[in-house]
């Protein structure tokens, strides 16, 4: 063979199955001759392939996260009616913070998919982090990933199958063309827009809501915004005890229940307590 001739490589996947193929092979040999029954061997056989199904699905599972995240965050971001709870979009960020912690190199279109979610729900210093990799970072461009993770690598080639037989998987194929629509068309209004608020202060709804509770009730910046507080409730319960110990207030009160057809109805703060306390945290 000269030196210019091409080489011919076996596959990797086919490398890889004939080591597990040897192994499994070794092993039943050397159970066979020790004059262990074939059930037992049969058994075996069947759990070692379990396990090496359970430990090869890793990639398989990270890849299917990273198509969930994309379905989430075009359905909230696309531009119609529906009105979203903060806790729906934190939840749907987590998820893709998440796999930026877990992967060497995410995608790029999940930073971009992330900064736009950060930017809807009004944490513009997140967006500004995230957006401003995507659109000002030439690294962060798709051609400047040259060597690829194993996770990087599986994730593209799903990818490029979606791509190819848009028809298997159409939601995910459609999610991912109208990010990837957005990226280009939006991806630096979206941070100049994030640039413009984090610059002049803007408060996200959860800061304001944060905000707008009473003194001495400390909450997570971060949370998502509360609707019910026990401290609110042992105000209130503060103040109705307050009112019916004046013995004039009280007298007008019970003449006032008499002629009340709702007087025995519980009070707001009693119910919630009773709903909270029949379904514990």
């Amino acid at each position: 063979m000269s030196d210019n001739a091409i080489e011919k490589r076996v596959p990797s996947v086919i490398k890889e199955k004939g080591q597990y193929l040897l192994a499994f092979g070794i092993i039943v040999s050397m159970l066979a001759v020790t004059n262990i029954p074939f059930l037992v061997i049969f058994f075996f056989g069947v759990f070692a392939y379990f396990v090496i199904k359970l430990f090869a699905g890793g990639p398989k599972a990270d890849n299917r996260e990273i198509f969930e995240f994309y379905l989430s965050a075009n359905e909230i971001l696309r531009d119609d009616d529906r009105r979203w709870f903060g806790f729906e979009l934190r939840e749907t960020i987590e998820r893709g913070e998440n796999i930026v912690r877990r992967m060497a190199a995410a995608p790029p279109l999940v930073y971009f998919a992330l900064g736009a979610l950060y930017n809807k729900l009004g944490e513009h210093k997140s967006a500004v982090k995230y957006l401003s990799r995507i659109v000002e970072k030439s690294e962060s461009d798709e051609s400047a990933y040259v060597y690829p993770t194993p996770e990087l690598r599986q994730y593209v080639r799903v990818l490029r199958r979606i791509e190819r037989e848009p028809a298997d998987a159409p939601l995910t194929s459609a999610a991912i063309r109208s990010l990837e629509r957005a990226r280009k068309l939006r991806g630096a209004t979206l941070l100049e827009n994030s640039r413009e608020k984090f610059s002049n202060g803007e408060l996200s709804p959860g800061q304001i809501a944060a905000a707008a509770l009473p003194l001495g009730v400390k909450v997570d910046e971060s949370a998502v915004p509360l609707v019910y507080s026990e401290e609110i409730v042992r105000n209130t319960n503060s103040v109705t005890t307050e009112v019916k110990t004046d013995p004039e207030i009280g007298d007008q009160a019970r003449k006032d229940s008499a002629s009340d057809p709702f007087s025995d109805r519980k009070p707001i703060t009693e119910l919630l307590h009773d709903i909270y306390d029949k379904n514990p945290r």
